[in-house]
């Protein structure tokens, strides 16, 4: 989700704050100047208004030595640290600015400010923004003279990452930054701070472009790792650190090494949502899919207590919030909890503003997310009764003809079916669509192809045309697999389910093995594909191998509300 996105999305979601309040996570010292308290700021942290920063309970006990005349000031730097690390930007500049206000000449307060006002691993640079981080890199230098080695080398590093003015190409400023950084960690080893913000200065030179599909690191990849790897030898309970190392592993195969830390997050910063949340991005890459419902349930709870007792705008409820709930609906449906998946899909679908999307595409991708799960679920007749989006909403509405289309395929309809494919052709000869991306990344194009050889797969199969079926299958697969890592993955659910099916019915018992071991190995234990690579193992007289995968089918299945006898709903 990169900057031109996050902008986009300022009108995207109605109504997404919660009306109710639990937990009071506003300290009681805050609660006493509640008159002049607002918890944060719109999307550009730079509207700070003349609003002091509550005091928040729940994120963490930071206290990273600072060079301040204000105890006071040093709280309130030490708790912008701690939300900036859990990417509540806006409220983190709010509270940098408050502790100026404790001390005007405060170096690293000014510092903290420029920081929240640049890019970050989602989101990059708003031009627009420079002129009041170069006047804050440049209050923090001026009163730099006097401050600590440490805080030193950061405002020295920060003071090279920003031109004065707009320029086209930032690499070679973010690569200043990095160098910079490099240094002032090789001065600073001990310091897990310098080390944390070092790996984040990597890391935003190649946003989400850490592995390759196939598992291979990038180059810049183990110096990232290695990095947060010393952070975290310093200190094993750094949430900014672990949250990165998440980032940094998930898409490897071996996210499982993150684990150790991701089991911990949650407890470091509780009112956090988005670290409460984080640890998830490794559960469900390691199979742990249970765990990853608990925590975006526990994370929705404690960012809607946030958002409606600070009544907070902006990115964070706009984006981070909704992003819970979307993981939910992920990690629900991998456990075959049909009933919280279907719940989490619509809640998003409820939210999103269908004007918006007329305007800006990508969004669509959040009100369409009931469509796939409805699929993935066999609920024909619910899928039939859902209205047309606008025609002028490409990707949705060949969506929408998709899930229409195996409905009718499901409900032995061919003809209708047929239809719908066509309708999904139309759309799909549009050029536009490939303009569409979901947050900057995989294009509406590519998911509609796959759609489209999925509906024509799935006519072909019910009209017992399986050779057929199977080729059309394998396209989508191919087109699948070419898809940038996204988590949840933009399409929303593995076409090798499906394909194993249909090859199960032709009696390709080997190579319907083959790809419910493949998937197995993009979501490990997931209940769909034991139960397909089960009956594949029973299928070739794999009575031992198929009795280990039954034990593990019913582990993974513990949570359903579903019965499963394929890796689908028939």
């Amino acid at each position: 989700m990169r900057f031109a996105i996050l902008l986009l999305v300022l009108g995207l979601i109605n109504g997404i704050t919660p009306s109710h309040q639990k937990k009071n996570i506003i300290s009681k010292r805050s609660e006493q100047r509640r008159s002049i308290v607002y918890c944060s700021p719109s999307f550009d942290p730079t509207a700070m208004q003349d609003a002091n920063a509550p005091l928040l309970d729940g994120i963490g006990k930071w206290n990273y030595p600072v060079t301040t005349k204000s105890e006071k000031a040093a709280i309130f730097f030490n708790q912008g640290l701690a939300l900036m690390y859990g990417f509540n930007h806006g409220e983190a500049g709010r509270s940098f600015k408050t502790a100026l206000r404790y001390d005007s000449t405060f170096a690293m307060a000014y510092w903290g400010i420029a920081m929240v006002l640049g890019p970050n691993y989602n989101a990059a640079l708003n031009p627009t923004q420079l002129s009041d981080i170069n006047a804050a890199i440049n209050k923090a230098v001026e009163y730099s003279t006097n401050i600590s080695g440490n805080e030193k080398a950061l405002v020295n590093a920060l003071s090279k990452r920003f031109p004065k003015e707009e320029v086209k190409d930032m690499s070679p400023y973010y690569e200043q930054y990095a160098t910079a950084m490099k240094q002032a960690h090789e001065d600073f080893p001990n310091d897990a701070e310098i080390s944390t913000l070092y790996a984040d200065a990597l890391m935003n030179m190649h946003p989400w472009d850490l592995w390759l599909k196939d598992g291979t690191a990038q180059p810049w990849t183990p110096g990232i790792i290695s990095t947060l790897e010393l952070a975290l030898k310093a200190n094993p309970d750094h949430p900014g650190a672990i949250h990165y190392y998440i980032h940094a592993t998930e898409a490897s195969r071996d996210a499982a090494r993150a684990t150790p830390y991701a089991d911990k997050l949650a407890a470091l910063m509780p009112a956090a949502g988005h670290i409460v949340h984080m640890p998830s991005h490794i559960y469900i890459r390691t199979g742990e899919y249970h765990k990853g419902v608990l925590l975006n349930e526990q994370a929705s709870e404690a960012d809607s207590t946030y958002i409606a007792q600070c009544k907070v705008q902006g990115a964070y409820p706009l984006l981070y919030y909704p992003h819970n709930i979307h993981f939910l609906a992920a990690c629900a449906f991998l456990e075959g909890n049909s009933k919280k998946a279907m719940d989490a899909a619509w809640m998003i679908a409820r939210k999103a503003n269908t004007d918006f999307m007329h305007q800006f595409g990508g969004i669509q991708h959040f009100a369409i997310i009931p469509y796939y799960m409805l699929v993935q679920l066999g609920r024909w007749n619910e899928i039939l009764q859902l209205p047309a989006p606008a025609d002028s909403m490409l990707y949705a509405n060949a969506i929408w003809h998709y899930a229409r289309g195996m409905a009718f395929a499901g409900t032995k309809d061919p003809a209708n079916a047929q239809r719908e494919l066509e309708a999904i052709d139309k759309i799909g000869n549009d050029a536009s669509l490939k303009k569409i991306t979901i947050w900057e990344m995989n294009n509406a194009y590519d998911l509609v192809q796959i759609a489209r050889n999925t509906l024509q797969g799935e006519i072909y199969g019910r009209s017992g045309k399986l050779s057929q079926a199977i080729t059309s299958l394998k396209k989508a697969v191919a087109i699948e697999d070419r898809l940038m890592y996204q988590e949840p993955p933009d399409w929303f659910f593995s076409i090798r389910l499906t394909l194993g099916y249909w090859l199960l019915k032709t009696r390709q018992f080997r190579e319907a093995e083959k790809v419910y071991r493949e998937d197995l190995v993009t979501f490990p234990e997931n209940g769909w594909a034991l139960k397909g690579l089960s009956n594949s193992l029973k299928a070739q007289n794999k009575l031992r191998e198929a009795k280990q995968t039954d034990d593990a089918f019913t582990k993974a299945w513990q949570w359903a509300d579903i019965t499963l006898e394929s890796s689908r709903i028939p």
